[in-house]
């Protein structure tokens, strides 16, 4: 029932004030996030520069970094899409949402997630349905995108060149759409809290803070805080 009774748009949610509880809980989550996209962006944007300048050694070294930095913001970016599906699942709470849009990323492996996601929002007329493949088509983006960069950051460490270019633009724009995700992700989350009746507040929470971290890349399982 109450995917019938959610008349609200996206764009109302960010707009909307949030109460306390859910206020800390969210600017809590993102700038968690945050801090770890900032720091994997310091480190890219040092990384390409040494390479523009031509210092090699420094700048593959550099990537290095930037390939765990990735990792980890990915990492972190799974936790609250997977707390989000859990949730939904299990109580059947549904924010405003819209499909991903292609045109927001810029990389092929993005905007053919992007575009499914999209092409299925269509056809699943359950909100629940469109709800989860959205959670999935951005958990399986990000997981993709890590694998990307990291392909590229070992290119680049076996001996890509000035002129071997490819890599390094590759780099460039798989930060661009890790970034797409993020802020996908900020606004689905805005407006699931805004969704989250009260007295769900507390098991969502909680659910929130037990799935602190995630298994490997690549597997669905959330490994718990002990």
């Amino acid at each position: 029932m109450r995917e019938f009774l959610r008349a609200r748009s996206v764009s109302e949610d960010w707009r909307a004030s949030l109460p306390a509880e859910k206020d800390r809980l969210f600017d809590a989550a993102v700038a968690e996030l945050e801090t770890s996209y900032g720091m994997l962006s310091v480190a890219l944007n040092e990384a390409l520069n040494l390479h523009a300048q031509g210092a090699l050694g420094p700048a593959r070294a550099q990537v290095g970094i930037s390939a765990d930095l990735f990792r980890r913001l990915a990492t972190r970016l799974l936790v609250p899409l997977r707390a989000l599906e859990e949730h939904g699942r299990h109580f059947g709470t549904l924010p405003s949402l819209t499909p991903l849009n292609a045109e927001f990323f810029c990389g092929g492996t993005a905007q053919r997630i992007a575009r499914k996601n999209h092409l299925l929002s269509k056809v699943l007329f359950p909100a629940r349905s469109r709800f989860l493949h959205k959670l999935r088509a951005l958990a399986e983006i990000t997981e993709e995108l890590d694998g990307e960069f990291r392909e590229a950051a070992e290119a680049i460490a076996e001996g890509a060149t000035l002129c071997a270019g490819d890599p390094w633009r590759a780099l460039d724009a798989l930060h661009y759409d890790v970034n797409t995700c993020l802020r996908e992700l900020t606004v689905l989350l805005k407006s699931f809290l805004c969704a989250l009746p009260n007295e769900e507040v507390q098991p969502f929470t909680q659910r929130f803070e037990t799935v602190t971290e995630v298994s490997p890349l690549g597997s669905s399982t959330p490994v718990e805080k002990r």
